[in-house]
């Protein structure tokens, strides 16, 4: 290989670090949609991608519910489950994964460094970034302490220890419909708080939330605290309405966060251009602000975030590294 490899023992040296760290074409950091389809092109252009799977291995879809709308499951299917046949592709045309999260990199020049888990160092020619994004959470008083016990942000993982309770799930997009109706799969009520009077989930989700029998509404409010018993478990909740500033207690066994999510960019803030909302800026495809590192999913799409995009967003991405690495004559 030419381009890059002459350059690599100068750069090493630079940094202080020894000659014979293994430079891989193409880093992979998250395992969500975009990340195994990205794995998957790059396996197949033989690129031997390397995938750091980050803090939740498979992304958002390993705690979300029945998938209606992924291409090519008209009966649906499960969102863990079809985040296993993601990753079962990729790794059939020799992608490698890795366990950890990048915590810091160094984009400054070629080849570029990544810390896993603020302990391994990873090198490479490309890095795509397919990170995801988080659960967004409220802060308010209770919330922190009782989480896990009474207070979740997936309705997939815990909504079955919740069989016969009375849940509050905040939020008025379509993931908390989709958490409310999946979780009347167990509990007795679901009451859905919203800091509006109208929702802003799509005409079908809607629908299918104000048709459930278990889910109704409380409308202009917001969750202000969170309160528990002795042994931690939720107990009762303190709700504010918006517009006369009325305050209730309401006894309720359980509460779910569905309040939308924030990029994971922490670790490429200061290396990469990222707006105002966290979410990395990209151009002509999938291009960052540095060459050779590219970005995709919900990292850097804050319009359409879906599955689907996600994925076409991944396999761009892996087309634009290879095409990256061609035109420098480095595979």
């Amino acid at each position: 290989m030419g381009g890059l490899t002459d350059g690599i023992e100068d750069n090493f040296a630079r940094r202080g670090t020894m000659t014979d760290n293994h430079v891989e074409n193409v880093i992979i950091v998250g395992s969500g949609p975009a990340g195994d389809t990205a794995a998957l092109y790059a396996a197949r252009a033989d690129l031997r991608p390397l995938v750091i799977d980050g803090a939740t291995p498979g992304g958002q879809l390993t705690i979300t519910t029945d998938v209606e709308n992924y291409p090519g499951f008209p009966e649906s299917v499960m969102g863990p489950d079809l985040m296993i046949k993601f990753r079962e592709q990729a790794e059939r045309f020799g992608t490698r994964y890795v366990t950890g999260s990048v915590t810091a990199v160094d984009f400054s020049s070629r080849p570029f460094r990544l810390e896993v888990d603020e302990e391994d160092s990873y090198y490479a020619k490309t890095v795509i970034i397919s990170s995801g994004a988080t659960a967004r959470l409220l802060g308010v008083p209770g919330e922190a302490e009782l989480m896990g016990r009474g207070v979740s942000a997936c309705a997939t993982c815990d909504g079955f220890f919740f069989r016969d309770k009375e849940l509050i799930v905040v939020g008025g997009g379509d993931t908390a419909m989709e958490e409310s109706n999946f979780l009347t799969k167990f509990a007795s009520k679901v009451h859905v708080v919203h800091r509006r009077d109208q929702l802003r989930a799509s005409k079908i989700m809607q629908e299918r939330s104000f048709n459930n029998p278990k889910i109704d509404f409380i409308w202009d409010t917001v969750l202000e605290e969170i309160h528990g018993v002795d042994e931690g478990e939720v107990k009762s909740v303190r709700l504010r309405n918006v517009k006369t500033g009325e305050e209730v207690k309401r006894p309720i066994d359980g509460v779910f966060m569905a309040i939308g999510h924030k990029p994971n960019t922490e670790p490429f803030k200061g290396h990469l251009d990222i707006n105002e909302n966290g979410y990395i800026i990209t151009h002509d495809g999938t291009k960052t602000s540095v060459p050779g590192v590219f970005a995709g999913g919900d990292v850097q799409d804050w319009v359409y975030r879906q599955a689907v995009t996600a994925a076409g967003t991944g396999c761009m991405a892996a087309m634009d590294a290879e095409h990256f690495l061609t035109a420098n004559g480095e595979i």
